[in-house]
């Protein structure tokens, strides 16, 4: 058992709160029964993707993460064991439940990305900069039963702690591709891709334009939106009709707006 925060171990999976140490060791950090457990479970047969479970067996009170740990142990999964005293000290939620994992990252090339002709739904995101944002994207993506999400050039990382967290774990359900616009856009032109994005200057409704299948939905930054390149690349731009004083939306509900749109309107088809 790990009982001091000097072990090189330790140190490593700390430093994993920085974007540098998870770009240059392609792991990242997770915490929690729910999310470790959806790890788990997404993961299946590939569970080589848990480098490691991280475990303080006095903090550990649930008899389903005992399980879970006992699962993974004889999928061949290493278990380090650390004191209650080291487990809080790396946490970074109140009342850690003593169940974290470092993970390896899962990264899908552009040239690998396939849309589904029968339902697939993609979102791209250009230079999003909150990871809550992000992870919250992904979460609803998810619910709808999308594919994946391109992160185009600046974008936040989704294996920040806090996209991680907003995702519920539907991190580990999706592909996720990073490219620049002008990659995204040569492939878009090569496969075919339809791509819809959003802009308050659309004149289509986006309640009443019709989604094709499959199609990317293109959404721009927190701050700026779509630009005048986004747009270009676009099939149709569609707005979302603002009644009150503000004048935009989150870009993470904006995203879901339109992406239940999509999905009822699939559910009226069908």
């Amino acid at each position: 058992m790990i009982t001091s925060l000097a072990n090189e171990r330790i140190k490593a999976i700390r430093k994993l709160q920085d974007r540098k140490a998870r770009q240059e060791s392609g792991l990242f950090y997770v915490e929690g029964l729910r999310i470790v457990g959806a790890m788990a479970e997404q993961a299946g047969g590939r569970s080589a993707a848990i480098e490691t479970l991280v475990v303080a067996p006095d903090l550990l009170k649930s008899d389903f993460g005992r399980q879970l740990v006992a699962a993974q142990q004889s999928r061949g999964v290493p278990v380090m064991e650390v004191s209650s005293e080291v487990f809080q000290r790396i946490s970074l939620k109140e009342g850690p439940q003593g169940i974290a994992a470092v993970v390896r990252q899962r990264w899908t090339p552009l040239e690998a990305v396939q849309l589904d002709e029968q339902s697939g739904v993609w979102v791209a995101l250009d230079s999003v900069a909150d990871p809550g944002n992000l992870g919250t994207i992904l979460r609803t993506l998810d619910a709808v039963g999308g594919q994946g999400v391109i992160l185009l050039d600046q974008s936040t990382d989704p294996y920040d702690p806090s996209a991680v967290r907003a995702s519920m774990g539907a991190l580990f359900s999706l592909t996720l591709v990073k490219a620049s616009l002008a990659e995204f856009a040569s492939y878009k032109r090569k496969r075919g891709w339809t791509v819809v994005g959003t802009s308050d200057k659309a004149r289509t409704d986006y309640h009443k334009y019709r989604y094709p299948q499959p199609l990317i939905v293109l959404m721009g930054s927190e701050r700026q939106g779509l630009q005048e390149q986004h747009l270009a690349l676009c099939d149709e731009v569609v707005s979302i009709p603002m009644l009150g004083k503000s004048d935009s939306l989150n870009l993470a509900v904006a995203t879901a707006v339109v992406l239940y749109e999509i999905l009822n309107q699939r559910r009226d088809q069908k």
